[in-house]
């Protein structure tokens, strides 16, 4: 591929996304409720768009193809197929009922279902996972301008974390709607040009026992059936909970645009992620007749030694979209919860109460940003960081918030037992096993002779069962106490309030 042609491309991508992001910034209007949700006015092409860029990150695509490559398709397919089957849950179960409560952010819903402190632990949760979110990201971005542009990884991370930073921070959930509706235009263009492209010159050859309709992927252990069910849950279900996600939800014009927007995300997150992993399928035996073997990324090799470079460059800039439409959500996402749920700034009728909720939520978009570049360049890996940030949710914030919505006996003690008690058997998991998902550990991990990588995949479906058995029985246990009977009382009187 033309260096030229690469850098300048990059250049132009980088410089066009600060423009937007910038002009959108003109429509937050010093109103913090415009900066965080958009005025809740986002229409369904601007609300579908957002929602699918933020399901196809980093993990989706480069993750996506190695793992194809090298286990078969159902190892690589699981990130999008499981990213886009939480959508269409949202859409059957979630979208409408959190759209009408009015919210702001996801721990508000904890707040008003439950209690403050639920709140503010359910936050402290998803603040953490959500930096491991954006450091994955920063990290797929990172190597990519180390591969292509010459530049230091740490430049890499660097570049793209103030790139991302000044446009979100501008221009909140505005600014990453129009973005979004533009990386997301890109990816689609980029995977399916791809795609075309090895059909028509190469052929889509499957080695046998690796394609779609090798179902031993998903029935045999041995085949890594364990591995890829936990990531189709992780994503599946643990994404529901996601901030960013939910932030989309909050936005939408109306309850019916936010349903329809996660259907049609569901359905585009597919277009998008399953050709880079028919792609995979190809890639090793069209790398090996070229004579290349690859040094990193298998997609990366397949651009610089077998791609023309103009649509090379469409590919790069659809995996940097990818990457730039999940790091804006993961900062503007964790920065509103840090500033609306932790901090305790709340958003109302006074100007000066919301100018001081948009400084304080820019404010810690550089906290942020910052905690996210240096997980970045101390653990410059993808996967764990990516894969752990859903667990955590899937683990102890999914069962909450259904069970909020319904079943009519969840107390907030039950659900706090629930958060704490699965969000911390999984981190235990985290800490004693080599690998996660097939990638080894090397954020945090205590050797011990327990846990081997044969127990790989089971502690995501675990963790949300202890959750579960937790939130059951300590709500049942309480569900009968005065004070949890006044205070679910008082949860109706707030959800009507917010409701309008």
């Amino acid at each position: 591929m033309t260096t030229k042609l690469l850098f300048w491309g990059i250049i132009v991508f980088l410089v066009g996304t600060l423009a937007i992001g910038l002009w959108a910034a003109k429509q937050v209007k010093g109103d913090s409720e415009n900066y965080l949700v958009a005025g809740r006015g986002l229409v369904l092409p601007l609300a579908a768009a957002t929602l699918m860029a933020q399901s196809v990150d980093s993990n989706a695509t480069l993750g996506n193809t190695d793992l194809v490559a090298e286990f078969g398709f159902w190892a690589g397919a699981s990130l999008p197929i499981g990213l886009a089957l939480c959508l269409f849950l949202t859409a059957l179960f979630f979208a409408k009922p959190m759209n009408r409560m009015g919210l702001i952010t996801l721990p508000d819903f904890y707040r008003v279902k439950y209690n403050h402190l639920t709140e503010v632990v359910a936050s402290l949760l998803m603040v953490l996972s959500f930096s491991f979110l954006l450091a994955g990201n920063l990290v797929a971005g990172g190597y990519m301008f180390e591969a292509f542009l010459g530049t230091s990884y740490t430049a890499g991370v660097i570049l793209l974390a103030i790139v991302v930073f000044i446009y979100t921070a501008s221009g909140g959930l505005f600014a990453v709607a129009y973005t979004d509706a533009i990386q997301v235009g890109i990816a689609l263009i980029g995977s399916l040009g791809l795609l075309a492209f090895i059909a028509v010159n190469f052929g889509l050859e499957i080695p046998a026992d690796t394609g779609p309709l090798a179902f031993a992927q998903l029935t045999d252990p041995g085949a890594g059936a364990v591995v890829n069910w936990a990531t189709l849950l992780a994503l599946g279900l643990g994404d529901i909970v996601a901030i960013d996600f939910m932030a989309r939800i909050f936005a939408a014009k109306s309850p019916e645009t936010a349903q329809r927007a996660c259907l049609i995300g569901c359905a585009g997150t597919l277009i998008i992620g399953i050709p880079f992993s028919l792609i995979a399928l190809s890639a090793p035996q069209i790398l090996a007749d070229a004579g290349i073997t690859p040094d990193g990324p298998i997609l990366y090799a397949l651009i610089d030694g077998v791609v023309p470079p103009l649509l090379g460059l469409i590919v790069i800039m659809a995996i940097l979209s990818a990457s730039l439409s999940t790091a804006d959500g993961a900062i503007l996402g964790t920065s509103s919860v840090i500033a609306h749920n932790i901090v305790g700034i709340q958003a109302n009728d006074n100007n000066a109460a919301g100018d001081r909720l948009l400084l304080i939520t820019r404010t810690m978009a550089f906290v942020i940003t910052t905690l996210g570049v240096i997980f970045a360049l101390k653990v410059p890996q993808t996967g764990v960081l990516l894969l752990l940030a859903f667990d955590l949710g899937f683990a102890g914030l999914l069962v909450p918030l259904a069970g909020g919505i319904y079943w009519s006996k969840a107390t907030w003690q039950g659900a706090l037992s629930c958060i704490v008690l699965g969000s911390l058997t999984r981190l235990i998991f985290f800490v004693l096993m080599p690998v996660t998902f097939g990638i080894d550990n090397t954020l945090l991990y205590i050797p011990n002779d327990i846990f081997t990588a044969d127990f790989d995949g089971f502690p995501t479906l675990i963790s949300p069962l202890v959750g579960l058995t937790a939130f059951i029985i300590v709500s049942n246990l309480t569900g009968g106490n005065k004070a949890t009977r006044e205070r679910a009382r008082s949860s109706k009187r707030e959800a009507q309030i917010y409701r309008g």
